[in-house]
């Protein structure tokens, strides 16, 4: 076997170990596309116990495990990771692979190959992409490697993988903190090669502690290889936070340190040594979970031989990287959780003065107005943003003044409770604003007008995002605050004449809104915690309409408004942020992205008890390509 079978593998493995973790879903890559060892080689060797198929460094799929059985070798953390990304399934397949090509099959974009050292990952980017035996140093295959087949030019919106140095130490290469360091840098520059070819976004393993693996753990060497180990990471942070892309870290050392002081958690085996024991390889397997003991069971165990993860642990660390991944399609949800709730204010005061229209209150008189309703809001799945559904509930307290013939103003307060269950684990956030509005209205003869202005404080005060980790769940929490303040107004021509039961109004608007997020870092500092920096999201919207309305008695009438708006601000959001636990290296990240059409639809029925009070209902829907809107409100307005 090429340099893998075990001195290689464990090399590879570390690198698996420091960087698998993967499942399912959408996302803005085109591709992923992968470099490193055999922790994340998709199957670049020929599988002796399964002829006709390639071999991956973990455990076979079962029931029985053991080679020759004619089970296929487990999924690793990249491939599982691409599957989440809805990476095409042919990209996702080995690039340089002597058994897929004798069987005339295409390469893939995956160009890990068991063995690799950080040198050779490099090559492979850089260089050539070779293949060979590790037991008699044959050339299996040799091709160009990835800039040199594409010309020097590296896809921008693709996630580039990267995972390495595990048989730098185990090659004897590392043996002392320099040349640790060394290695470090062959890695960085991997990813700083990718940056200077036009790559964006790069997701790089952090190297495991190779001290708690069953090939070091309990041995002499423990001490010192966890030392530089350590030397590693904290060379490669450094270098890494010197390149100008996304550059994601992936803190395996720290995941599996959680992992190994609650394995319960995770669903691994809490009477087992974990560190100095494996499921299929004779000089460390199990006697209770690993092949051939009471109960073999991969998923009981991290390891699968002295270095490699169990498919377990490789879907632990590829569950972990994809919650990076999916934070800001989530976290960028929270401003327009903060515009939705504007919107319904704004809908709120439009549906009082629609009720209002043509008769206003008397001359130097009050109307005081109070109103309570909800609100839902849905957001459908993107290429950047998760979808969510929220919903709510509002309290709305004013009043206005009539000025004079033609003009009233007044002023609105109003409390907003709102939900929002999103992502593929129903991660719970939740917002509390306090809006207030001043207005002023205009109406003579057959034109109308109306201006409000609005601000708002934002109270973020319970943010909990979920995300499948493995067999469990992970979850973090925080939460923040912002502000928001909006500018609308509108203008009308009512085409009936004056005095008429029924009245139908073509009219123009424009609005203007901004909202602020500040920044905020879940309470924790595991693995998964993260760092978000302030979000602002503005929106600049016009918008044409027609509003009627039609007395049915005297003391009834119904009416109706329907817009269409256009959003120029509609740019895709971002949000940065960054691993609590690895402070230095932050990255931004594609989020929400705005739609540029809208429609909405307001319909509401008005009855006046007495000449003073009057009761009101209304329902508002608004609607484009992702988001729908809704609400419904019943209100009382009272003349003094």
């Amino acid at each position: 076997m090429p340099k893998t079978s075990y001195f290689a593998p464990v090399a590879g493995c570390l690198l698996t170990l420091a960087c698998s973790q993967a499942l399912a879903a959408h996302s803005p890559y085109s591709t992923m596309i992968v470099f490193g060892d055999s922790l994340a080689d998709a199957g670049t060797f020929a599988d002796p116990g399964t002829p006709g198929s390639t071999y991956r460094f973990t455990n076979r799929t079962g029931p029985q495990y053991f080679d020759g059985s004619g089970e296929s070798t487990s999924l690793i953390s990249s491939t599982l990771l691409g599957g989440k990304l809805g990476v095409a399934a042919g990209d996702l397949h080995a690039s340089t692979s002597p058994e897929r090509a004798a069987q005339g099959l295409a390469d893939g974009s995956n160009w890990a190959v068991g063995g690799y050292t950080t040198a050779q990952v490099l090559d492979s980017i850089t260089g050539n992409s070779t293949v060979t035996n590790s037991d008699t140093g044959e050339v299996l295959r040799t091709r160009p490697g990835y800039l040199a087949a594409t010309g020097g030019r590296a896809d921008p919106t693709a996630l580039y993988f990267l995972s390495g140095g595990g048989n730098d130490f185990l090659d004897g290469l590392v043996l002392d903190a320099p040349s640790s360091a060394a290695a470090a840098g062959r890695l960085a520059d991997s990813a700083q090669a990718l940056q200077q070819a036009g790559a964006r976004y790069v997701m790089v393993w952090m190297l495991p502690n190779l001290g708690l693996t069953p090939a070091v753990n309990g041995t002499p060497l423990q001490g010192p290889t966890t030392a530089l180990s350590n030397v590693f990471n904290q060379t490669l942070v450094q270098r890494l936070s010197q390149i100008d892309a996304q550059i994601i870290p992936l803190n395996i050392p720290l995941l599996l340190n959680e992992a190994f002081a609650d394995p319960g958690r995770f669903g691994f085996a809490t009477n087992q040594n974990l560190n100095q024991t494996c499921f299929s390889a004779a000089a460390c397997r199990n006697p209770v979970y690993g092949v051939g003991g009471t109960n073999p069971d991969p998923t009981k165990l991290i390891y699968n031989d002295t270095v490699h993860p169990t498919e377990a642990g490789q879907r632990l660390i590829a569950d972990y990287a994809y919650s990076l991944l999916a934070a800001p399609w989530e976290i960028t949800l929270l401003p327009e959780m903060a515009q939705g709730t504007l919107r319904a204010h704004q809908d709120e005061l439009r549906n009082q003065w629609q009720a209002d229209n043509g008769n206003w209150q008397a001359l130097g008189q009050w109307r005081a107005i109070m109103a309570a309703g909800g609100q839902r809001l849905d957001f459908d799945d993107q290429n950047s943003s998760a979808s969510g559904d929220g919903s709510g509930y509002n309290l709305n307290i004013g009043g206005s003044y009539r000025l004079n013939e033609a003009w009233r103003v007044g002023v609105a307060a109003g409390l907003y409770r709102q939900t929002l269950e999103a992502g593929a684990s129903d991660s719970d956030y939740k917002l509390n604003s306090y809006m207030g509005t001043a207005f002023a209205q205009y109406q003579q003869n057959h034109w109308w007008a109306d201006a409000a202005l609005t601000g708002g404080k934002l109270d973020f005060d319970s943010l909990k995002r979920k995300f499948a980790l493995g067999v469990s769940e992970g979850s973090e929490k925080g939460d923040t605050d912002g502000w928001l303040w909006a500018l609308s107004g509108r203008v009308g021509y009512d085409i009936a004449a004056p005095g008429s039961d029924w009245h139908l109004s073509p009219f123009i608007s424009a609005d203007y809104a901004r909202v602020e997020v500040n920044g905020y870092s879940e309470k924790d500092s595991r693995s998964t915690a993260l760092t978000f920096d302030d979000q602002q999201r503005d929106s600049k919207r016009l918008g044409v309409g027609l509003q009627g309305s039609y007395r049915i008695t005297p003391q009834t009438q119904v009416f109706g408004e329907v817009a269409h708006e256009h959003e120029f601000e509609n740019d895709t959001q971002k949000v940065k942020l960054f691993l609590n636990s690895v402070p230095g290296l932050d990255f931004k990240l594609d989020g929400y992205t705005p739609r540029s059409n809208s429609d909405r639809l307001s319909l509401g029925v008005s009855h006046k008890l007495t000449q003073e009070l009057a009761l009101r209902a209304a329902y508002n829907v608004r609607k484009d390509d992702n988001l729908t809107q809704q609400g419904v409100s019943v209100g009382v307005s009272l003349d003094f």
